[in-house]
C-alpha cells in the first residue's frame, strides 16, 4: 500500500501545484520571517527520522506501526489537501530538501501547495507518536514543535497548517497502530 501511495504522490502533487486555491490572512505570519530554515528543518528531520530506523532495527514493532500510520496520514492528507486549496502565503521561502522532493516529482522540485495540513510537522509528530521509550518520544515531540515553528518562521505553511498538523496527526496515529495491531 504505501509504494502505491509513493508512486501516486508526484502525480497528485503536480496536479495540487497547477490549481489556483486561496490565500489567506494569517496574523502571525504578518509579525514573523520570512527566513530561509530548510537547512535547519532538514537536520532535524533527518535526524529524528535517522533515530526511527536505528530504533526500528532494535524494536521492530515501531516500524510497523509506523508504516500504517504513514499510510494512513498521507491518504489523510492528500485528501484535505486535495479538499482545502490554498496557495502559498505571497511572502513564502520554500523549504528545499532534496531527499523529500523526489517523492513531488524530481530532484529539484519543490512543492508550495501542498498546505493543509504541515506534512514537515505531522510526519516528525508521527514518528515521536511510535517510538516506543519515552527520551524517544519527547525528542521526537520536540522535533515536531520546533519544525512546526520553523515552516511558520519561512512563511511555508499558514499558522493553521500546523495547528491542524497536531490535531489531526494524533487521531491519524490512533488509526494506524489499530490497524497494524490487526
Amino acid at each position: 500500500m504505501l509504494m502505491a501511495i509513493l508512486m501516486l504522490l508526484p502525480y497528485f502533487f503536480a496536479y495540487i501545484e497547477k490549481r489556483n486555491g486561496v490565500i489567506l490572512d494569517d496574523v502571525l505570519l504578518k509579525h514573523i520571517g520570512p527566513v530561509d530554515l530548510s537547512i535547519p528543518i532538514f537536520i532535524i528531520i533527518w535526524s529524528i527520522t535517522l533515530l526511527f530506523i536505528v530504533r526500528s532495527c532494535y524494536s521492530p514493532s515501531i516500524f510497523i506501526n509506523a508504516i500504517f500510520c504513514l499510510c494512513c496520514l498521507t491518504l489523510v492528507r492528500m485528501m484535505t489537501i486535495y479538499l482545502t486549496p490554498l496557495d502559498p502565503p505571497a511572502t513564502i521561502i520554500a523549504i528545499k530538501d532534496p531527499l523529500t522532493s523526489i517523492t513531488y516529482g524530481g530532484k529539484d522540485v519543490f512543492m508550495t501547495k501542498d498546505l493543509f495540513f504541515s506534512g514537515h510537522t505531522s510526519n516528525m509528530l508521527m514518528l515521536a507518536l511510535c517510538f516506543d521509550k519515552r527520551t524517544d518520544r519527547l525528542i521526537g515531540f520536540l522535533a515536531a514543535v520546533t519544525v512546526g515553528m520553523l515552516v511558520l518562521f519561512q512563511h511555508a505553511h499558514y499558522t493553521v497548517d500546523v495547528v491542524a498538523a497536531f490535531v489531526i496527526t494524533g487521531f491519524v496515529v490512533m488509526i494506524g497502530k489499530k490497524l497494524a495491531e490487526h
